[in-house]
């Protein structure tokens, strides 16, 4: 049985990816698996497929724990100014509180990254773009522009995610 959007979890949710959310976000392709609404808010599942550059600024999430799983390729992962390779099933966990990062340093990767509690991917639809296509864009060039830095950090805190300093370079 497939179905698109099940609501709360009170028994098995079984999702096609023809239903899921699939967005470009910050020069990566995300794809939200399970969302807070497919598990009562207790966790959401995303998927990134992504090229060798993807990153994220240095940041703190204060309510929600995340974790990377890597499937292809590898991640460099700095949490609390300790770095890590993390390369196929290579596993961070990285607690609500901690500053962390990473930065893709292959030539493609694919990972998922779990949020306890859900929410993360409610501000990934805010501050992503629907994809058209499901492939990973060029990552960005550079630092983003200060309008785009803006906007994504006004977005990170309404999703208690706090912004802290610049991304890492592959």
């Amino acid at each position: 049985m497939t179905t698109s959007h099940p609501g709360p979890a009170t028994g098995a949710v079984i999702s096609d990816p023809a239903v899921q959310t699939a967005l470009w976000f910050f020069g990566g392709l995300v794809q939200i698996r399970a969302a807070g609404a497919h598990t009562g808010g207790r966790f959401a599942v995303v998927e990134h497929t992504a090229r060798r550059g993807y990153t994220a600024p240095l940041h703190v999430h204060a309510a929600d724990d995340e974790t990377f799983l890597v499937i292809d390729g590898s991640l460099r992962v700095v949490c609390d100014s300790e770095e890590y390779l993390a390369e196929p099933g290579g596993l961070a966990l990285l607690p609500r509180g901690s500053q962390h990062t990473f930065v893709v340093t292959s030539r493609d990767a694919r990972f998922l990254t779990l949020h306890h509690p859900a929410g993360f991917e409610d501000f990934l639809t805010e501050a992503g773009a629907p994809a058209p296509e499901l492939v990973a864009p060029l990552p960005l060039d550079g630092p983003p522009p200060p309008e785009l830095a803006e906007a994504l950090a006004a977005a990170a805190s309404r999703y208690g995610i706090t912004l802290i300093g610049p991304p890492l370079q592959p």
